[in-house]
């Protein structure tokens, strides 16, 4: 992590990592997509088992990376309950 000298530069790096996430984000939403090609039913895009693994590992990872585990739950649970509408919106054009 690199330490800025002025209030400009903290933006400007935060400006960067936003850029970052929502990139990895639209590259998330896209294999979401592709999964809901291989799924069988509705419970198998709802998931909530799986949904329960990823909340556990983000979990673990927050606390590695020294941020927040209980944000980044919420975070998740967010994206994913939105991930999980596209992707029942795409099962049901397939089925």
């Amino acid at each position: 992590m690199m330490l800025c000298n002025n209030l400009e530069e903290v933006r400007e790096n935060i400006d960067r990592i936003d850029n970052e996430i929502i990139k990895l984000i639209a590259e998330r939403g896209n294999y979401v997509m592709q999964a809901s090609t291989f799924k069988k039913d509705e419970n198998g895009v709802k998931d909530t088992g799986r949904v329960e693994k990823v909340i556990a590992k983000v979990r673990t990872k927050a606390q590695e990376y020294g941020t927040n585990p209980d944000m980044i739950e919420i975070l998740y649970r967010e994206m994913i309950a939105r991930f999980v509408a596209m992707e029942m919106s795409e099962f049901h054009k397939n089925s």
